[in-house]
């Protein structure tokens, strides 16, 4: 059979069984089976499927059909132009969350600077924003010694030198003394009851990275509680949660004392990240 007949029926058979975008399944997962990129599979697809290829990508196919995640299936995903390694331990980059790495790059203009990203799984913000500031030291945390370990490789490969990763749960590995001009995170933010924890890629995983009490506010509200205390003097906060939770965070975040709390959209146009900068709450004055 032909690479591009192998193709067609491969996108079928994902269509059937209810993929949201089979056809780029289906190519991207023969390109993983043949070690190929996409260019080379437009130019080439009139040649026969090797044999052992063939097998692997038809065994792809059948997990893909069965609603295993592509990023799992290949072990990458592409985060901010980074081929990022993942794994059924860490949450799988979105597109989404890129406007989290814009608004803060958006206040990082200064050449040097700290940042912190809580809960950091793949490495996939930390990575991102250091690779726009190289300046700036990045660091990142998550409870999870194996997301830890892949956000460490990820570095490695990616060859981004000022991003360095913690075993923590939330900031109890930081000490008082660490400070820093940006945290930033994407916690678990969805409730237990939410039907769309059966459905597609959320399936396979890990829930801990997915669901919190509270309707999905717990972790985010836990986060604007103690980010004071490893803020600078004006520092920011940048929390990314479901786009029908943007009120409830903004009204947290001015609870808490923060000003200038604002919202920024996804890529659907969806209030997707909710920010506020730490001022002192009995005198308005920064932080010292």
């Amino acid at each position: 059979m032909i690479l591009d007949h192998l193709l067609a029926r491969a996108a079928a058979r994902l269509a059937a069984a209810g993929a949201p975008s089979a056809r780029l399944d289906a190519e991207v997962l023969l390109c993983h089976a043949l070690g190929v990129d996409r260019t080379w599979l437009y130019t080439w697809g009139d040649r026969q499927a090797p044999t052992v290829e063939r097998a692997r990508f038809e065994a792809l196919v059948a997990a893909r059909a069965q609603g295993q995640p592509v990023a799992y299936l290949t072990g990458e995903r592409e985060f901010w132009g980074l081929a990022l390694a993942t794994s059924p331990h860490t949450l799988i980059p979105r597109p989404d969350t890129e406007c989290l790495v814009e608004a803060a790059l958006a206040r990082a203009a200064a050449p040097a600077g700290r940042l912190l990203d809580l809960g950091t799984g793949t490495g996939a913000i930390a990575l991102a924003f250091a690779s726009e500031r190289p300046g700036w030291s990045v660091l990142g945390v998550d409870i999870r010694p194996e997301a830890v370990g892949l956000a460490r490789h990820n570095a490695a490969r990616l060859g981004i030198a000022n991003a360095a990763f913690r075993e923590s749960d939330w900031f109890a590995a930081l000490i008082d003394a660490e400070r820093f001009d940006l945290i930033v995170s994407n916690p678990p933010y969805i409730a237990a009851d939410d039907p769309h924890l059966a459905q597609g890629d959320v399936r396979f995983e890990p829930h801990s990275a997915l669901v919190a009490a509270d309707d999905g506010l717990s972790d985010l509200r836990h986060l604007v509680c103690e980010a004071g205390r490893h803020l600078l003097p004006g520092g920011w906060l940048m929390l990314e949660h479901g786009f029908e939770q943007a009120e409830a965070v903004c009204a947290v975040l001015e609870a808490a004392g923060y000003v200038e709390v604002a919202n920024r959209v996804d890529l659907g146009g969806h209030p997707r990240v909710s920010l506020g900068r730490r001022v002192d709450d009995e005198t308005g004055a920064e932080r010292p």
